[in-house]
């Protein structure tokens, strides 16, 4: 396994305080506090908490862009591809659980070109989404209701699971990914 930068540290560190605290309440010298070292070191490797809160989001954002784009455009039925952006979500929150924190929670202080590139990914993997619901309510694969109370219904589960995960260690990934999805697909399935 390779050793984590000094930088990717500085960022964990950060997530799980953005986390437990909210962004505009972690300041660099929590952030430095944190990692045991003074602040003006953290300004060695990084130059400033935006660029934290910037690296988290959209590394995140892309993960879940190129996974999706990777299903929607793929040959697999409308309910495989449903099952596999549930198996996506749970494969990158299990991954980043304390960055969804700040995907979730923060994007909106993003500045500059980050946050209309965020909220164009964001906008299009929603979409994407959409279009595999109505695609399924068409051909009778997924239950006829309103494919917009659909897709919040399924990306609400999906979007908290990192608040619901962490304290649910007893559970598997695989009993996770296996029983999350069942019901998931129970829920719209026609």
């Amino acid at each position: 396994m390779k050793t984590p930068t000094r930088k990717e540290e500085i960022i964990k560190s950060a997530a799980k305080l953005f986390l437990e605290r909210g962004y505009s309440a972690v300041t660099m010298r929590d952030l430095a506090k944190e990692l045991g070292i003074k602040a003006a070191s953290l300004y060695n490797h990084i130059s400033s908490k935006h660029e934290i809160l910037e690296s988290l989001i959209i590394s995140v954002a892309e993960e879940f862009t190129v996974g999706m784009n990777q299903i929607f455009l793929s040959e697999l039925s409308t309910l495989e591809k449903v099952e596999q952006v549930i198996h996506l979500h749970i494969d990158v929150t299990v991954k980043n659980q304390d960055a969804l924190g700040s995907l979730n929670n923060d994007w909106m202080h993003l500045e500059g070109k980050a946050l209309p590139y965020f909220e164009q990914m964001r906008n299009q993997y929603e979409e994407n989404f959409r279009q595999i619901i109505k695609s399924g309510i068409a051909e009778g694969s997924i239950a006829a209701r309103d494919p917009e109370i659909l897709l919040f219904s399924v990306l609400s589960t999906l979007r908290t699971l990192y608040l619901w995960y962490p304290k649910k260690n007893s559970i598997d990934m695989q009993t996770l990914k296996a029983d999350m999805t069942a019901t998931m697909l129970a829920s719209i399935r026609a």
